[in-house]
């Protein structure tokens, strides 16, 4: 039991996916104009990493291991489906809302990662309790930054007014929205201030002893935690690696450079003398 708990608390606090994994940018981005949009889409992945997980580790031992990706878009894509249907039928305003990002929940790098390096791997009990902690962790990240968005760009939370709204009609003082968060750019904004404070957390944790996990996804140029293997910018190697790789350069490039500037001190202190006989010659 205790392992299912630490899976339930990895996801929404160590490994959250939205601050500390930096996973999911699309519709964290694209769909937090409003808490109940971010709580929308965060428990509609969350429904759908539950039962996939589920799935696809009752049938890891079945699922040949060359055809896993497309066995569990095949999985994720009937699961998304219904959830769709279930919105549509019983939601319809927050499904005309989330619009196209419902479907595109089965290309969610969350769900396919989740389910290649756990699900797939471990047991049914412990996969359920990943996928909740997984999903409750991206449902609280969404509904953050909406919740943010909401006050400032609407002074509203879940659409209920909280903060009265200036009018110069009426010579009626109040707050003035900053209609920029409820736009494209606020989100990078509230977004980079989250960030932002989770790794001052981040800082605290590493003082103590006890390091979060390193970002990973395509913000953190680290392609090693994503399963899209139809991505067309994706890279073989981790962050890690490339890092290594850099420093590898920089190492090389240092020993050139001083192998040259050795060589043409030798051939300096070869010239010299050559020149001296020269003079004595003469």
């Amino acid at each position: 039991m205790n392992k299912n708990i630490e899976r339930l608390t990895n996801g929404i606090i160590k490994e959250n996916p939205t601050f500390v994994l930096m996973l999911g940018m699309c519709p964290t981005l694209a769909v937090t104009t409003s808490a109940m949009n971010g709580l929308g889409m965060g428990l509609s992945t969350t429904v759908v990493l539950l039962v996939s997980n589920m799935v696809i580790s009752m049938l890891r031992k079945i699922i040949p291991d060359r055809v896993r990706v497309p066995a569990f878009i095949v999985v994720v894509a009937s699961i998304v489906t219904m959830v769709q249907f279930l919105l549509q039928g019983f939601v319809p305003a927050l499904y005309a809302s989330l619009g196209i990002y419902i479907p595109l929940i089965v290309v969610n790098c969350i769900i396919l990662g989740r389910a290649e390096s756990y699900a797939s791997k471990n047991p049914v009990v412990p996969s359920i309790f990943d996928g909740i902690g997984m999903g409750l962790g991206f449902t609280l990240g969404l509904t953050l930054i909406g919740i943010v968005r909401e006050i400032l760009g609407a002074g509203q939370i879940f659409g209920k007014q909280i903060l009265p709204l200036a009018d110069e009609a009426a010579g009626k003082a109040g707050y003035t929205p900053i209609t920029i968060f409820v736009l494209a750019p606020g989100a990078f904004f509230v977004l980079a201030v989250l960030v932002a404070v989770m790794n001052v957390v981040r800082a605290k944790a590493e003082a103590k002893g006890k390091p979060l996990p390193a970002a990973q996804g395509c913000l953190a140029g680290d392609c090693s935690s994503c399963e899209m293997s139809a991505c067309t910018g994706k890279s073989t190697v981790s962050a890690t690696e490339v890092k290594k790789v850099d420093e590898n350069k920089a190492s090389e490039k240092k020993a050139v450079e001083k192998k040259t500037k050795e060589k043409q001190v030798d051939e300096k202190q070869v010239e010299e003398p050559k020149a001296t006989s020269d003079d004595n010659k003469e």
